[in-house]
């Protein structure tokens, strides 16, 4: 029992964290040390979209990351049907200078 208690943690989850930022759009960049993921907002009708939230992983946690997506996407798919990905949407060209990646 004690050994349990040493392998938990505690995880505090402010209001305003709780409460989450929406994002329509993610710019995935990498370098040889990380990963960044830019969660952009972007609404129609208006020329600029804002990112609105910046994660910067190590590419071990950005793995962890992918295989936990694949994961719960196929647990909500196994209950709740596909997810249909409709048409792509038309962006204008992005070019930041980095690797191609796709979101």
């Amino acid at each position: 029992m004690a050994e349990e208690k040493q392998n938990q943690i505690s995880i505090e989850l402010p209001e305003d964290v709780a409460e989450g930022t929406y994002a329509n759009l993610a710019v995935i960049s990498h370098s040889h040390a990380e990963f960044i993921v830019d969660f952009i907002r972007m609404v129609p009708n208006v020329p600029k979209a804002k990112v609105k939230s910046r994660i910067i992983l190590t590419p071990q946690h950005a793995k962890r990351l992918m295989r936990a997506l694949v994961d719960n996407v196929k647990k909500f798919e196994a209950q709740n049907g596909p997810i249909s990905e409709g048409e792509p949407p038309h962006f204008p060209p992005m070019n930041f200078n980095t690797p191609k990646a796709q979101a």
